[in-house]
């Protein structure tokens, strides 16, 4: 009598295992509350867990550690309060100001600054969302030849904007309010939006894909 063989064993796949969104999403915002209340340093996984009302393995399974769980956290901060789709709607021309407005936004609230105190790892989470969220949507948006360039001087202005006012601090930019950083970005980051030269003979030669020129 022949004897089937066993079926073999799935294979494991490299990386942190991301697994049921449902439990994930039922986590993170429980975590985030704790990391708020208790800090990095005195949230425990096992208190996470207990108040998500799941066992602590499943804390493992899905971040991998309490530096994933936080990094997970930090996107659901910045997911929740940048929201790239309402950032890139509305007027074209006033695209600059909303960007301003955002990340000043995001900044300016008290929660994300305790988070972001964290240090090496919300620096880490701030560059992740900043190149794969932030720069991704607005080169998709921008559409045409050059849209990786106009999107990375974006990217760029407002990442200095995030260091001198706000991780590194210094005097004058950090003494700035919300409505003066405006102002004084609106202009660069309008020309970082501006299509080049090159773009706008191409335009004039034949269509180009896109639908986020701002006027300059």
């Amino acid at each position: 009598m022949n004897i089937a063989a066993p079926a073999p064993a799935p294979a494991r796949t490299r990386g942190r295992p991301r697994g049921n969104p449902p439990i994930r999403a039922s986590i993170v915002p429980v975590a985030h509350a704790l990391f708020l209340e208790h800090g990095y340093r005195n949230t425990t996984l096992r208190a996470v867990a207990t108040a998500a009302g799941v066992d602590p393995a499943l804390i493992a399974y899905h971040f991998g550690s309490k530096k994933g769980l936080f990094a997970d956290v930090m996107q659901f901060h910045c997911a929740t309060a940048l929201t790239v789709d309402e950032v890139l709607g509305g007027d074209p021309a006033t695209l600059p100001e909303r960007l301003v407005d955002a990340v000043t936004g995001l900044w300016e609230d008290t929660g994300f600054r305790r988070l972001s105190a964290r240090g090496e790892e919300a620096a880490e989470v701030l560059r992740e969302y900043l190149e794969h969220e932030l720069l991704g949507r607005l080169v998709e948006f921008l559409g045409g030849r050059d849209a990786t360039a106009r999107a990375t001087a974006v990217v760029t202005v407002l990442g200095g904007l995030i260091y001198t006012r706000y991780l590194n601090p210094l005097p004058t930019p950090a003494a700035l309010t919300p409505s003066e950083v405006r102002r004084l970005l609106a202009a660069p980051l309008r020309a970082a939006l501006a299509p080049t030269a090159a773009a706008r003979a191409g335009r004039r030669g034949g269509p180009v894909s896109g639908r986020g020129s701002v006027r300059p």
